[in-house]
C-alpha cells in the first residue's frame, strides 16, 4: 500500500470522471492524505475514501463564479508541505492535460516541497473508448 509522506505533495490525476477508472495508488493516497485539494471534475464518490480527519479544499474552477486564484492553490500547497502535511492535489483527468498541473510542480520544485506526480487518464484519450 502506498501512504502520502508528511511535507509532500502528491498531483494525482483522477481519471476522466467514471470512479473506477482511477488507479489503486492514487486511492491509496487520497485514503493516506491530510490535505486534499481538489478540481470539482473528479470522478464522484472519490472523496468518500479519504480520512475522517483529512481536510478537504475545494479549489475547483467554475465558470462564471469567483474561484480560487492559481497563485494561491500554489500557496497552499507549499504552506501545507511545510507544515509537515501529506498533500494531495486531486486533479480531474490527468495533472498536466488541461489542468496546471505543471505550474504547480514548478512552484514546489522552485519552493523546495517534495513532488510526487501520479498521472491519471484523461477524457481526451478515454473518450473514444
Amino acid at each position: 500500500m502506498t501512504v502520502a509522506r508528511s511535507g509532500a505533495v502528491y498531483l494525482v490525476g483522477a481519471g476522466p470522471g467514471d470512479p473506477g477508472l482511477i488507479t489503486t495508488r492514487a486511492l491509496e493516497l487520497v485514503a493516506s492524505a491530510d490535505s486534499i485539494l481538489h478540481d470539482r471534475l473528479i470522478p464522484p464518490g472519490i472523496l468518500a475514501a479519504a480520512r475522517e480527519a483529512a481536510e478537504l479544499v475545494d479549489v475547483g474552477k467554475v465558470p462564471g463564479k469567483a474561484e480560487v486564484a492559481q497563485e494561491e492553490i500554489e500557496a497552499m500547497l507549499i504552506d501545507r508541505a511545510r507544515a509537515g502535511l501529506a498533500v494531495v492535489r486531486l486533479k480531474g483527468g490527468d495533472p498536466f492535460v488541461f489542468g496546471r498541473g505543471g505550474e504547480e510542480a514548478e512552484a514546489l520544485a522552485a519552493a523546495g516541497v517534495p513532488l510526487e506526480v501520479l498521472p491519471g487518464v484523461t477524457a481526451g484519450i478515454a473518450g473514444p473508448g
